[in-house]
């Protein structure tokens, strides 16, 4: 692989993690507990948890970019085949349940959310636990395949 297309790679995960990190630093923080909106009795005990899980979910993303990274940089440096390319998508697919299960812990709180104010909060937190697990079971493959080639590479060297 060329290192241009490596360098494009990299380029969209941190344009990826940009917004997400803008959305965590201001977005979330606008959850102000003074607002008119979350003084309603409904919703006066659904900002923590909302706001929480939220925060939770982000750090296994940042962390799942930050070992995309560091795949792409193996890729660059031409150990795509090693134990730590392996180790990288091992913690890219961990990282993709943890998210998964903490949506799925947070879905009472968006159905509740959803069931006072007429959001699409479950679509929402159904899309990102569907998105979490393609990205999982796709590392997990990858991760397979990529352990069976580096046996199989290892085996070719030991026959030369």
């Amino acid at each position: 692989m060329k290192r241009g297309s490596t360098l494009f790679l990299k380029t969209v995960v941190i344009l990826i993690g940009i917004p997400i990190l803008a959305v965590c630093i201001y977005g979330l923080s606008r959850f102000d507990p003074n607002s008119p909106y979350w003084q309603l009795p409904e919703l006066a005990n659904l900002q923590y948890p909302l706001l929480i899980g939220m925060y939770a979910a982000m750090i296994p993303f940042f962390f799942a970019l930050y070992q995309t990274l560091k795949l792409l940089s193996y890729i660059d440096k031409d150990e795509a085949f090693s134990e730590s390319s392996v180790k990288a998508l091992k913690n890219i697919k961990n990282c993709a349940i943890t998210i998964s299960i903490l949506f799925v812990l947070e879905l009472p709180v968006l159905y509740m959310l959803t069931k006072v104010d007429d959001t699409p909060g479950i679509l929402i937190g159904m899309v990102v636990i569907f998105a979490s697990m393609v990205i999982a079971v796709f590392a997990a493959v990858l991760q397979k395949l990529l352990e069976n080639a580096i046996d199989i590479k290892s085996e070719n060297d030991l026959t030369v």
